[in-house]
């Protein structure tokens, strides 16, 4: 598999993650509810809550993006070098 093969995969998943987002739900049901119930009651656990699953979330993306910069660096002096 080429890199234009993988760019052409990597932004179909893109693409269909941008149009299936809205329809996700953030939470589990059990947790939806105690935030919600949270909420009434005058709490603000909500956005931490959030907040915490945007880090979990961010977390694998930013490994595969360190690890790939590091390999198209090293590809890129190897190709120097030559």
């Amino acid at each position: 598999m080429n890199a234009k093969q993988c760019f052409r995969i990597g932004l179909i998943i893109a693409i269909l993650l941008v149009i299936c987002s809205p329809y996700l739900d953030a939470q589990c049901p059990m947790c939806k509810m105690a935030v919600e119930s949270n909420l009434k009651g005058g709490g603000n656990a909500g956005r931490g809550l959030n907040a915490g699953i945007l880090y979990m979330l961010a977390t694998p993306y930013l490994l595969v993006g360190g690890l790939a910069f590091v390999w198209w660096r090293n590809r890129r002096k190897n190709a120097d070098q030559e």
